[in-house]
């Protein structure tokens, strides 16, 4: 019988992070299913979902913790950790850009929510405007839409809001 561990890495960024997290899991018979891994700000933090025989876990979980130069952070993934609405939902891809300013994400995460979308993967980051234009936020994210929302009014309210921001967003649903 396997378990799925979700695991969050945080550390100081070096060259050899990813190898030696893929190591230890490896080690110990583990099975690397997913992931997200990234550098900000000097910082390595990543996500990853892995798969274990039960009873090599426990083993696998103490050697992660005792990496030198990571916290690690791990989560035994529950069979019941989705909602039916969850898994009956529709996906739908969200793409912002604006000038750059503070609340931006708290606005349009608030409308999320109010809707019950739930944010399903997200990248942001600030760029620098072409032509010496200041500075740009830009936001691409996946969202799930539950069988409850209506992607229509969801559209409505981030459209309004795109207004008062004075940015561009965009809402599609995913195929």
């Amino acid at each position: 019988m396997t378990t799925t561990l979700v695991l969050t890495l945080i550390g100081r960024d070096q060259p050899g992070l990813v190898r030696l997290v893929a190591a230890t899991i490896a080690e110990h018979g583990g099975n690397w299913l997913e992931s997200r891994l990234c550098r900000l700000g000097g910082e390595f933090a990543g996500i990853v979902r892995l798969e274990i025989e039960n009873t090599r876990a426990d083993a696998l979980s103490l050697a992660l913790r005792n990496l030198s130069g990571l916290r690690v952070d791990i989560t035994r993934e529950g069979a019941a950790s989705l909602s039916a609405e969850h898994t009956t939902a529709q996906m739908a891809a969200l793409d912002l850009v604006g000038s750059d300013r503070p609340g931006i994400l708290r606005e349009v995460s608030a409308v999320l929510a109010n809707h019950g979308l739930n944010v399903e993967d997200m990248a942001s980051e600030r760029i620098e405007a072409p032509m010496g234009g200041g500075l740009l936020f830009q936001l691409r994210a996946v969202v799930s839409v539950p069988p409850s929302a209506v992607l229509a009014a969801v559209q409505a309210d981030l459209e309004k809001l795109a207004a008062d921001l004075m940015v561009e967003l965009k809402l599609e649903a995913k195929r």
